[in-house]
């Protein structure tokens, strides 16, 4: 029988929550960092406030308040913000540098490689972020994240939830929407899709925001698929094992 999800060809994801784990990255390599320069800090919750200026930065470019600024540099901004507001001993650019690209080393969930590899046996499989070209790449040979392409943000020139980084996403893939599924852990970003055109995949990540997460437990709408693995998501699909 002919399945509403035959004329997909690509699948596309978000990244920061849906396919690694910031939090638990950044807090691990944060406290690594604070114990090798003997700085004694709340790193779970600065790494809760450095993402927490993450949808602030992209709204002032969003809005047009300033120009297309990549991730790296929003990211970057932001640090330097926190550290400042919370008088940290941390002054060598070198030091600023290496912290920021904890963003590059972020780790996957541990069913998200076996996953993505599955898919890909049948479908071209991108990434749909707000992170930089230069941040994914990387992140990617960090984490073994086996990419066809990285799209998003930085080649449509939009950030989430714009229709721009959706469509132009699709138009760079030559294919439709329809033809284009977004895999994410979040309703919004599955909501703004959808209302492209692309068809719709929710895993559940309940931890990406630590143990008192509120927010994107179950899916809030009859997304094409839902589950909480990768590996669910290639079942959905028939991907063979």
């Amino acid at each position: 029988m002919a399945s509403p999800l035959d004329p997909v060809k690509a699948l596309v994801f978000d990244v920061f929550g849906t396919v690694v784990d910031w939090r638990g990255s950044l807090i691990r390599e944060l406290g690594s960092f604070g114990r090798s320069r003997g700085i004694t800090h709340d790193w779970e919750a600065f790494a809760d406030e450095w993402r927490g200026l993450y949808q602030p930065a992209m709204e002032r470019v969003r809005s047009g308040e300033r120009p297309f600024t990549i991730l790296d540099t929003l990211h970057m901004e932001n640090l330097r913000t926190l550290v400042d507001r919370h008088d940290l001993p941390i002054v060598s650019e070198a030091d600023f540098e290496h912290l920021n690209r904890i963003w590059h080393r972020l780790e996957p969930w541990p069913d998200t490689v076996e996953g993505l590899y599955r898919l890909k046996r049948r479908y071209i499989i991108a990434t749909l972020s707000n992170g930089n070209i230069g941040l994914m790449v990387r992140m990617a040979k960090h984490a073994n994240l086996p990419w066809d392409t990285i799209l998003g943000a930085e080649v449509t020139r939009a950030y989430k939830p714009e229709a721009r980084a959706y469509l132009g996403t699709v138009e760079a893939l030559n294919l439709k929407p329809e033809a284009v599924m977004l895999v994410a852990a979040h309703n919004d970003d599955l909501a703004a899709a959808s209302q492209q055109g692309l068809r719709t995949a929710f895993v559940a990540r309940p931890r990406e925001h630590g143990p008192k997460q509120a927010k994107d437990l179950t899916a809030n709408a009859p997304w094409d698929i839902v589950t909480d693995t990768f590996g669910g998501v290639a079942d959905a699909l028939g991907c063979p094992r």
